[in-house]
Formats: C-alpha cells, structure tokens, sequence
C-alpha cells in the first residue's frame, strides 16, 4: 500500500519546456537546422513539439503574452540541451548562431551558450564521452 509519505518522497520531475517565440517558423528553423531537433509529426496548434529520447518534453510556442513588454526574454532562467561534441558544432554553426559566452568549463563539464532568435540564453552542455 502508497502511503502519502511514501508518494512525498518521489521526487519531483521536471517534464515540459516550452518557450514563447515570436516568429514560429524563424525559431523553428533555428531548433530544427542548428540545434538538431525533430518536430513530433502532431504538434499543437500554434506550436511546434520535438521529439524526445528521454527527459522532459521541448516546445515553441506562439506566444500566450505580449512578448515585446519583457526586457530580457528567459532572464534568470536557464535552458540547457546536450550537444556531442561542442568543438564540432560551434565549427559546423559558427556563422549562423550568436554566441553569448564561448566554450568553458563548468563544474557540469564544457558548455557553450548562444541565443536563439527571441534572444533566450540557449546552454549547450557538451556529451561526449573521451
């Protein structure tokens, strides 16, 4: 038998990411061409899910606020993706993405941040194994 104290300890899981963009098909070339991602084949409407392998789930979305009233979109928050080898990509997108702080290393290992079109601070955390 689940006791409340058996369901308070189960750790929260974060499942859902989606950002507000304000150009749907500019941002979803940014997700699809530069960062890898794969649209589900059903996306909501006004939006655009991805495919994930394990983890919580990723989406763009038109936006649900008027984005132009926020100084800094995302500020404060952080969003990270896994990217094999950063070294690879950033000489794959060098000329196509803004880089907001070059690669470093982190306590999480090497990590790379750029922005997307909407000006949010995209972390890519480098997976590869040596």
């Amino acid at each position: 038998m689940t006791t409340k104290l058996d369901i308070m300890s189960i750790p929260t899981q974060l499942s859902f990411v989606s950002l507000q963009v304000s150009d749907l098909e500019a941002s979803g070339k940014f997700y699809t061409e530069i960062l890898n991602f794969k649209p589900v084949l059903k996306s909501p409407l006004d939006a655009i899910a991805f495919e994930q392998k394990n983890g919580a789930a990723f989406a763009i979305r038109k936006p649900m606020i008027e984005l132009s009233k926020a100084n800094l979109l995302g500020w404060g928050v952080a969003v990270w993706f896994g990217v094999g080898d950063l070294d690879e990509f950033l000489e794959d997108n060098r000329e196509k993405i803004s880089i907001v702080k070059d690669i470093h290393p982190t306590p999480f290992g090497r990590i790379l941040v750029i922005s997307d079109p909407d000006g949010y601070a995209i972390t890519l955390q480098e997976t590869k194994k040596d």
